[in-house]
């Protein structure tokens, strides 16, 4: 399992093996996204980085007029 962001308020799975890292919000709308990484390779440092990539894959979905998708794998 990899390293994702998922909308939060959806009703989530029971994913296990996973560990919340932080809630990222969309400038354009608000939408808020858990990231999430597998247990064994949470790192905070990845997270922030991975905030910021995240913030330009949204700001791009409001540029493009695109709905947000409700999980977004990450890079690592």
């Amino acid at each position: 399992m990899r390293a994702a962001a998922t909308k939060k308020g959806l009703i989530q799975q029971k994913t296990t093996g996973l560990q919340e890292m932080g809630t990222f919000r969309c400038d354009g709308c608000g939408e808020e996204f858990l990231i999430n990484h597998p247990l064994a390779f949470a790192n905070i440092r990845v997270a922030e980085k991975q905030a910021r990539w995240l913030e330009k894959v949204l700001a791009y979905d409001h540029e493009y007029e695109k709905k947000h998708s409700e999980r977004i794998e990450l890079p690592g």
